[in-house]
């Protein structure tokens, strides 16, 4: 307000959340991110509705404020014509799936699949970090151009990307949950989990990351992601590497995959550092399905990131319920797996008697630039 309207008066109402003008006019606010937030505005009627990150309104939500949409408001001058009713969304741009995109681009009924019956009733624009450069950190765009393809896409274009059909991890969801600025609560369980490609010192540049991955269970009860170590290295250092991790973090243990070389990878747990706590873990079934109660607990925030840990989520997008469709084998989001599914081992292994190891059963999903 200081900035863009200064001098502008209001009264804030912090029990019921809403701003009123000396003319009268309010604006309130609100959550559509779940039922009983959304439940809460059904008693009121707005003239105009802004609706902020779409990416994490489900289409229910969306549709319920639509509804409230009914308050006739006259203009004081003129022949007092009454405001038109309006709506303006904006997010950054999730996938092709998401209503958005259908409503805006596709021109489409999200349900029905039918064409809109008004679609010049909907327009959208598009505004990206550098359209907006002036008012921005001098060096936030360089660090949008440093993301991945996928990333940039997303947050620096501002283009809505390819939806991987069946995908078991979701972006939207991850950033729904996403922990950021050390927010995130004590530790009461933090294991370092490694997935080990089978390099060794000299050969290591011909061979996969080893994925090095530190999770912990936090007093609130959810699945951290605190750290992503994974390195193209030889024994000789993942081994300081996961240990030192260890140490840094008070862990519990050291949880890794041993189908190949089990020996081997106790053997330099131990010699990095003697007498570290080690539990191996054996990969009896395929990827998918060791994914998939794990990217269920990620769509319920029962999992959660605790920073942006970009490589290890492009790997994370690449699972789908018809298998692992990136281009390197997913050393990072394999160790991630082992980590988060040993803080939830007991959870885990409810949700996999219900599922069938041999077909996974597909979970539903819940479903930026300026639209109007």
């Amino acid at each position: 307000m200081k900035l863009c309207f200064p001098g502008t008066t209001y009264e804030l109402n912090k029990t019921d959340w809403y701003v009123k003008f000396p003319n009268g006019s309010e604006y309130w606010f609100g959550g559509l991110d779940d039922k009983e937030r959304t439940e809460k505005i059904l008693g009121n009627e707005y003239s105009t509705i802004h609706l902020n990150e779409c990416s994490q309104i489900p289409l229910t939500s969306r549709n319920m404020a639509v509804t409230r949409l009914a308050q006739l408001i006259y203009e004081e001058i003129g022949d007092k014509k009454p405001l038109a009713l309006k709506m303006y969304y904006d997010e950054n741009p999730p996938h092709k799936g998401h209503w958005t995109y259908k409503l805006f681009r596709s021109k489409q009924d999200p349900e029905s699949k039918q064409a809109l019956q008004n679609p010049d009733d909907y327009a959208c624009i598009q505004m990206n970090p550098v359209d907006n450069a002036d008012n921005l950190a001098g060096d936030y765009v360089k660090t949008l151009q440093g993301l991945s393809a996928r990333l940039q896409k997303r947050f620096l274009k501002g283009e809505f990307r390819d939806m991987a059909p069946n995908a078991l991890f979701i972006d939207e969801t991850i950033d729904k949950w996403r922990v950021i600025d050390d927010a995130f609560p004590d530790m009461i369980r933090v294991v370092v989990a490694i997935d080990p490609s089978g390099a060794d010192d000299e050969d290591n540049q011909e061979n996969d990351e080893i994925g090095i991955v530190v999770c912990g269970l936090g007093i609130d009860g959810k699945g951290y992601v605190l750290e992503d170590l994974s390195c193209k290295v030889g024994p000789g250092i993942w081994g300081k590497v996961a240990t030192q991790a260890y140490e840094r973090h008070s862990a519990d243990c050291i949880v890794a995959e041993v189908n190949y070389g089990g020996a081997m990878v106790k053997s330099v747990i131990n010699h990095a550092r003697p007498k570290t706590p080690f539990r191996a873990v054996h990969a009896s079934r395929g990827k998918v399905v060791r994914a998939e109660p794990v990217s269920i607990l990620f769509e319920s925030g029962d999992a959660r990131m605790a920073g942006v840990f970009p490589k290890l989520e492009e790997e994370l997008y690449a699972f789908t319920t018809h298998g692992y469709m990136g281009e390197n084998s997913p050393n990072r989001a394999d160790a991630m797996i082992w980590g988060i599914s040993s803080l939830f081992n007991k959870l885990l292994a409810v949700k996999n008697e219900i599922q069938s190891p041999q077909k996974p059963v597909p979970m539903p999903r819940q479903s930026q630039s300026w639209m109007s």
